[in-house]
This record gives structure tokens, sequence and C-alpha cells, in this order.
């Protein structure tokens, strides 16, 4: 599937602070990923599962500084890792708490 295909696919509601046109699938996945992960519908995750693949998924997530809890554990589920796998996960347990 071409780039501006699955991007047009995505529900519009992802994109309401950018240009979508502008938008380039492969350069700017981790954010795309995030957005469907965080406010996207079941149909976008089976879009974004498709044209990543869960491995792709995994990684570019693994990378991310920040992502919703609930995210987290559902992207752990999907692809079997662990949360302590992640950056965002090890970031939230580093910062104390009063």
């Amino acid at each position: 599937m071409p780039t501006q295909t699955y991007i047009s696919l995505l529900s519009p509601v992802l994109f309401w602070d950018m240009d979508k046109e502008q938008l380039d699938a492969e350069r700017h996945s981790a954010h795309l990923i995030q957005r469907v992960l965080e406010y996207g519908t079941l149909n976008d995750w089976r879009l974004t599962r498709d044209y990543y693949g869960l491995d792709r998924i995994a990684r570019d997530c693994k990378q991310l500084r920040t992502l919703d809890p609930m995210a987290l554990s559902f992207v752990c589920a999907m692809t079997d890792t662990n949360k302590e796998d992640y950056r965002c996960y090890k970031l939230r347990q580093s910062i104390p708490t009063l």
C-alpha cells in the first residue's frame, strides 16, 4: 500500500494539529504509530498493523519518550513484549514521587 493511501485511510481526528499531506509514513512512523495507539479507532489500529507489522510497531514504540499506559499495555500484549523494554516505561519509573 502506498504511503499516501495509508495516511488517507486513517481517521482525520488523528491529524488535528498537522497537515497530513506533508506526512511521510516511513519518516514519521513512530509519531503515526503513537497517534493511532493513543487516539485511533480499531480500524486505524488494523491499518497500522497491516502497514508496518508488529515488529516495526514494537521497535518504534520502544524508543518513544511518552506513551499512554493503556496504549503501552496494549502494544505489549499485541507484540508479546515486556513493558520494561520500553523507554517510556523506564522514564516513568525513574521519576520520583512525593
